[in-house]
C-alpha cells in the first residue's frame, strides 16, 4: 500500500471513491468521478456513501457499484465483507482507493482494510496504529495543511492548485484533470407543483443560519409580486433534531403564504424541483449544491464579508457556477476560521456576521436574478 503519485495503473483498474453524510461532500466529488472515468476510461469505479446520499449515488454513469458505509444495518460488518469479497471477484483487487473524508474514522478504517496498492488521502498504517504520513508527498502534503480555506493555504500550494475550491482539491490530489467547476446530479420531477421560489432556511451550524425577521421581509417581498415560495428541508422532527431549526421554520410558516414542502421530494426530486423553480435562496447548506449542480438560478446567503471572513469556510466550498449569486455581510469576523469552524454557534454576542447581513442584499440579489440580468457570481474574491 503506496501513496498514490500518479504511478500507471493496470489498462482496467478496480477504484474505490470515500465519500461522507454530507450532501455537499458528495455534489463536489462530482467532478472526480467523472474525471475518473476520463483518465481510466476501463476502470471499475466503487463508491463508498451513505444512506442519506444514496438516493443521489445510485444509477450514476460514472459509479459502477455503491455501497453505504454510514448506515444502521445491524449486519454492516457481515454485508460490508462480504461486499468486499463479492467486488474483488468482479474486478480484482483494488488498484487505487480515494478518500474524500480523512475526518471520518470509518474511512480511514475501510480504506486501510481494503489494501489498496495506492492510497489518496487519509488512511492509516497496516497495522492500524498510526495515520499514514503523507508530509513528504509533494501533492498528498496538502492534506496535513490544516487551513485549507484560507489563502496562505493557495499561496503554500500554488504551484498545484489553482482555488481552494474542495472539488478542485479533490481532483488535484488524484491527479485527475477535468473541469472542477462542472457539477451534475440526476433528477426526477416532484410529485408536488413547484412554487415560483425555493428556500431553504436551517444548516448543520446554527453559525451560519439567518433570522426570521428577515426570512419573512424576503417572503413578504415575494408575496407582493405574487410569487409563491415553497420550504424545503427534511422532515419536520429532521429538521428539529439535525438543522436547528427550532421554531423558525414553524413561525415562517403560520405567519406567511409560505408552502411547506418539507420531507415531501427524495434529493433527486428535489433537484428536479430545483430545476423547475424560478429562483432558490439558501443558506451554505446541502440544498445550495444541490440548486448550484442543476443549474437553478440561486441566491446563496454567506456570513462572510467581501474578503470570504466570516461564518462559513467560503473559499473553500462556495459554489463558482455563474447561476450562484453570493449575498455577502457587512461584518467582518475571524473566530469561526480561527476555530477551523468546529463551533457550532456564533461566538459572538447578537450573531453580527448574520445580522449585518441584510434582507435587501438578499432582495437585490433575488431582483437581478427573476429580471433574467446576467447571473454572474460576484462580490468576492476567491484568491488573493
Amino acid at each position: 500500500m503506496e501513496i498514490f503519485a500518479n504511478q500507471p495503473l493496470r489498462s482496467n483498474p478496480h477504484i474505490a471513491v470515500f465519500s461522507s453524510t454530507k450532501i455537499g461532500n458528495f455534489v463536489a466529488i462530482t467532478p472526480l468521478l467523472r474525471g475518473l472515468k476520463e483518465k481510466y476510461p476501463h476502470c471499475t469505479l466503487d463508491f463508498f456513501g451513505s444512506e442519506i446520499t444514496k438516493d443521489l449515488e445510485i444509477d450514476r454513469p460514472y459509479i459502477d457499484w455503491r455501497f453505504s458505509l454510514y448506515t444502521q444495518r445491524s449486519d454492516f460488518l457481515e454485508s460490508l465483507t462480504q461486499a468486499v469479497r463479492d467486488r474483488r471477484q468482479v474486478a480484482g483487487d483494488y488498484d487505487l482507493a480515494i478518500n474524500c473524508d480523512e475526518y471520518s474514522e470509518i474511512n480511514l478504517v475501510t480504506i486501510t482494510a481494503l489494501r489498496p496498492q495506492y492510497i489518496v488521502g487519509g488512511a492509516l498504517s497496516l497495522d492500524f496504529r498510526l495515520k499514514l504520513d503523507t508530509r513528504h508527498d509533494p501533492v498528498q502534503k496538502i492534506l496535513g495543511d490544516s487551513d485549507w480555506n484560507s489563502r496562505e493555504f493557495l499561496q503554500r500550494h500554488g504551484e498545484i492548485l489553482q482555488s481552494n475550491y474542495i472539488a478542485e482539491i479533490f481532483c488535484r490530489i488524484a491527479y485527475v484533470e477535468t473541469n472542477f467547476f462542472k457539477l451534475e446530479l440526476p433528477s426526477q420531477p416532484p410529485k408536488f407543483p413547484v412554487p415560483d421560489i425555493l428556500i431553504s432556511v436551517t444548516a448543520t451550524r446554527p453559525a451560519k443560519m439567518w433570522s426570521a425577521a428577515y426570512w419573512q421581509q424576503v417572503i413578504r417581498w415575494c408575496e407582493g409580486r405574487s410569487l409563491t415560495v415553497g420550504l424545503v428541508g427534511n422532515s419536520p422532527k429532521i429538521q428539529r433534531e439535525l438543522y436547528h431549526s427550532g421554531n423558525l421554520e414553524e413561525e415562517l410558516l403560520s405567519q406567511t403564504s409560505l408552502v411547506d414542502l418539507r420531507g415531501k421530494a427524495s434529493l433527486v426530486e428535489l433537484a428536479g424541483a430545483f430545476r423547475q423553480a424560478k429562483a432558490c435562496i439558501t443558506l451554505d447548506s446541502g440544498p445550495l449544491h444541490i440548486a448550484a449542480a442543476v443549474g437553478c438560478p440561486t441566491v446563496a446567503i454567506f456570513g462572510n464579508d467581501e474578503d470570504g471572513d466570516g461564518a462559513s469556510p467560503f473559499h473553500l466550498w462556495a459554489p463558482r457556477q455563474p447561476h450562484v449569486r453570493v449575498a455577502l455581510s457587512q461584518f467582518k469576523c475571524q473566530l469561526c476560521e480561527k476555530n477551523r469552524f468546529k463551533n457550532s454557534e456564533c461566538l459572538l454576542e447578537n450573531h453580527p456576521c448574520m445580522t449585518f447581513l441584510s434582507p435587501e442584499v438578499v432582495i437585490d440579489r433575488l431582483n437581478a436574478i427573476l429580471d433574467d440580468r446576467s447571473v454572474v457570481t460576484e462580490g468576492i474574491r476567491h484568491s488573493p
